[in-house]
């Protein structure tokens, strides 16, 4: 299993405790959550059900009685099931027929669909677990959904009878740039660092949209046959990405199509006028969900703890889609042909190459040689006025050992030459970065491309360090 190792081994650990076992999983729609507990856990799956989008208390109750007779086909039931309670009672009276000799896996996925409003559903869960479950040393019980936020709240840090009781709370992220290049080479599939970059910048490290990619496809074409095709498996993708996760839906896609027109993120003043999401309650539990989700995340200026943080959408499919897809839906695939061939598409990847940089901390520490330093990292933007000219710092490293690191992000075409006056902006910017923050550490130019940079004299006057592209994977 691909980038899941520390996971595995603590869903491994579990069937070898002595102690019966809570796990909680969370993480975006597609992440592979399903897959894990399956991957691991099949031998020992004694009851399995999935909840169903949108459905009613009733039909919730039918499917989890269906589910249950297929795992125990001598299961009786007299009459109709009309609550939880009497579910959970046909559940408790079938564990208790089944072998202590190994652990029993009990499975309940997306929880947050089958807990409906006022079924209690969660209550009476807690309650098997505490009452019978944890009790008895040979059970693992797993929860998942995709509704992160809600697992988290409802679930995790539940102040009732989930209370402390979830012993192995696991968090699965999209892939890195390392696991994806991993998982492609698995299917035969190998880019060049700067495609693989492309896919990611459009796809993001999602298992479920990677599984998609072929052998022999350009990532252009698999991005139009992907995206754009009428029967394209992401075409129509985005349309239930947040109904799946969010019960307010809408304030949720309203926020994410504003901050993906925004290339250096929105305070929190910015965002709320321009996606009109009421202040107060609707927009701090909508913005506490994309964050938990890790759809968006909140990024201080460089110099700023407390106040200034700026929101950026880190989500990449979100970011594509809106950027090109939106509004391109009734048109012939072909349409990504002519994006592809762009000036917006160029820029946009440089940006989005920027986005990538940032979500790959870890690895450029890694590549500095300086893994083992405490660093904060950040952005800096000067705005200009009629005297002085503005300027932007795409990512600050500011390192423990007296040193930062001004990091430009750069997506090239071919290997790229550093001008005179490229060089002369380089060397102002440096100056202006120490002036404005009155640092006295060394600044660092640091250069990460997915291209070489041409050696000339400018380069060697300016480029303190490069890192390429292939160094991050």
């Amino acid at each position: 299993m691909i980038g899941r190792e520390e996971q595995t081994q603590l869903m491994v650990d579990a069937l070898k405790a002595k102690h019966s076992s809570f796990v909680a999983i969370t993480g975006r729609r597609r992440v592979g959550k399903t897959y894990i507990v399956r991957e691991v856990y099949t031998k020992n799956m004694c009851f399995s059900v999935t909840g169903i989008q949108s459905a009613n208390l009733q039909t919730q109750l039918n499917n989890f009685v269906q589910k249950l007779q297929e795992h125990n086909p001598n299961t009786t039931i007299t009459g109709k099931v009309t609550d939880w309670q009497q579910a959970f009672a046909l559940l408790k009276f079938y564990l208790k027929s089944l072998p202590k000799t190994k652990k029993q896996v009990v499975f309940i996925d997306e929880l947050p669909w089958i807990a409906t409003a006022k079924s209690k559903f969660t209550q009476l869960l807690a309650h098997l677990w505490n009452d019978y479950l944890s009790v008895e040393k040979h059970f693992i019980l797993v929860v998942c959904g995709s509704a992160t936020s809600w697992i988290t709240q409802k679930i995790i840090n539940d102040k009732g009878g989930f209370h402390n009781r979830v012993n192995l709370p696991i968090h699965l992220k999209p892939f890195t740039l390392a696991e994806t290049k991993q998982f492609l080479a698995t299917k035969n599939i190998n880019y060049t660092p700067t495609g693989i970059a492309e896919i990611y910048m459009a796809l993001g490290g999602l298992p479920y949209y990677l599984e998609q990619l072929k052998k022999g496809e350009s990532p252009a074409k698999a991005i139009e046959r992907i995206c754009f095709e009428a029967n394209g498996i992401l075409k129509n993708e985005y349309n239930n990405l947040y109904k799946a996760l969010f019960n307010y839906w809408e304030n949720h896609e309203a926020i994410v199509s504003v901050l993906a027109k925004s290339h250096n993120g929105l305070t929190r003043e910015q965002l709320i006028n321009a996606s009109k999401v009421s202040a107060g309650g609707p927009f701090t539990r909508t913005m506490n969900d994309l964050l938990l989700t890790g759809f968006v995340e909140d990024i201080f200026p460089f110099g700023k703890k407390k106040r200034g943080s700026v929101y950026r959408l880190v989500d990449e499919f979100s970011v594509f889609y809106h950027r090109f897809m939106k509004g391109n839906e009734k048109k012939d695939a072909a349409i990504w042909q002519q994006i592809a061939q762009s000036q917006s598409y160029k820029t946009w990847k440089g940006f989005a190459f920027e986005s990538l940089c940032l979500k790959h901390i870890q690895e450029i520490k890694k590549a500095l040689g300086i893994l083992g330093v405490y660093t904060e990292t950040s952005s800096f933007t000067k705005v200009g006025n009629t005297t002085t000219q503005g300027f932007q710092i795409d990512l600050v490293i500011d390192r423990k050992d007296a040193a930062i690191n001004l990091c430009e992000c750069k997506f090239y075409e071919s290997d790229f030459e550093i001008s005179k006056k490229y060089a002369q902006e380089i060397k102002q910017r440096k100056v202006a970065f120490q002036q404005e923050t009155k640092t006295k550490k060394m600044l660092i130019n640091t250069f990460i491309s997915n291209e070489e940079i041409i050696e000339n004299e400018h380069a060697h006057e300016v480029v303190d360090a490069f890192i390429h592209l292939s160094e991050l994977m």
